[in-house]
């Protein structure tokens, strides 16, 4: 919009004319935000606030009478509050690159005046010091210009062609370096040291590899040997071992196969057996009784089939007389004593047959049949 001015962010809009800005400023301050500014009425100009830098370069005399340039470097800004803007605006508005120049010149002075009061080896060796010391003592002279100081820095210390700084560190510098041989001594007793280690170490780690060596070979050949062995070992033990499973099966079959015979021969047997030996006992009772009945039965038939041969007998003991010359004296009474007698006879050897004929002979007479023949009797008379 024409006569609206907006201030970059680095930047101090300073407006003039018109009303005076805050305690009796000859202008006005606007900064972060636009204003409308009147043409013709009002005018309006920028003031950095950026980020500036100064160098020094300054040939000082310390308290030993020593030159020595220094050079130095300085980062400064205006400052940022409304005050420090107004009195950078009213010095350097019109020429803003004179606030380098006028930084230099008020740290040019500082520094000489600090390192007048120091020696070269304060200086050298406190140079931190040496920038903090001219750093304060010139911010209050660039506060009064509205520039705030960020920093002070120390380039490099130079004592031209005097040779001084060089001299004041030759003692440091053969101290150095009798540091550094002697350093240099021990790195290299102590690299001869490790050499000489290594060479041990080599010696000793070959001299173990070749036991380790030594020893898996010999490990080596052991397990190769009960390797070559463990085959025919392995194949005589499981030859063994089928020998003896094949063993326990056959023995296993021959359990089986008696178990088998006593179910299928022994049992069957046995029990034939005892069938047969209970039939024999029955048929041998049965055989007995038979036999004690048939005896019982036999002495009777023989009684009294003797009976029956008696008259028999008689007859053939009398036919037995009938060509003998026999004399009869007594008449009557002498043919009934002979009669008698050939009775008695008879009953005689009927009582011998019925004693010679027991049980064996009732179990002969059985063993002929139920037919029996007539005993022959011969009657012998003199």
């Amino acid at each position: 919009m024409f006569g609206y001015r907006v201030p970059a962010p680095d930047q101090a809009m300073l407006i003039s004319g018109g009303r005076r800005g805050l305690q009796g400023a000859p202008f006005r301050v606007v900064t972060g935000h636009g204003k409308f500014v009147l043409p013709i009425f009002r005018k309006v100009r920028f003031l950095t606030l950026a980020m500036s830098e100064a160098e020094v370069a300054e040939t000082c005399v310390t308290r030993q009478g020593i030159e020595l340039t220094v050079r130095a470097v300085i980062a400064f800004k205006i400052g940022n509050d409304r005050e420090s803007i107004v009195n950078a605006g009213q010095r350097f508005l019109s020429d803003q690159g004179q606030m380098s120049v006028l930084t230099g010149r008020i740290f040019a002075g500082h520094l000489r005046s600090i390192v007048g009061s120091m020696t070269v080896e304060e200086i050298v060796t406190e140079r931190q010091k040496l920038a903090t010391e001219v750093l304060n003592t010139s911010k209050t002279e660039m506060a009064k210009i509205g520039l705030n100081v960020d920093a002070f820095q120390i380039q490099s210390i130079d004592d031209g062609q005097t040779g001084y700084i060089e001299a004041m560190s030759a003692p440091h510098q053969a101290a150095i370096q009798r540091q550094a041989q002697i350093a240099q001594a021990q790195a290299t007793q102590a690299a001869a040291e490790a050499e000489q280690e290594a060479t041990r170490n080599q010696a000793e780690y070959a001299r173990q590899t070749a036991v380790v060596q030594a020893q898996y070979k010999a490990e080596v050949d052991r397990a190769q040997a009960e390797s070559s062995q463990a085959g025919p070992l392995a194949q005589a033990h499981a030859q063994q071992e089928v020998l003896a499973a094949q063993t326990e099966l056959a023995e296993r079959a021959a359990r089986l196969r008696q178990e088998e015979l006593v179910a299928e021969v022994v049992k069957p047997a046995e029990a034939e057996a005892e069938r047969i030996r209970v039939l024999a006992l029955a048929e041998a009772e049965r055989m007995k009784i038979q036999a004690e009945a048939a005896a019982s039965h036999d002495r009777v038939a023989l009684d009294r089939m003797l009976i029956d041969q008696l008259p028999q007998i008689v007859k053939e003991a009398a036919g037995g007389l009938a060509g003998a010359n026999v004399n009869v004296l007594n008449g009557t009474d002498g043919l009934g004593e002979i009669a008698a007698g050939l009775v008695g006879q008879g009953l005689t050897i009927l009582d011998s047959v019925r004693k010679n004929l027991g049980p064996a002979g009732a179990a002969g007479t059985e063993g002929t049949g139920k037919g029996h023949g007539t005993p022959s009797t011969v009657v012998e008379v003199r």
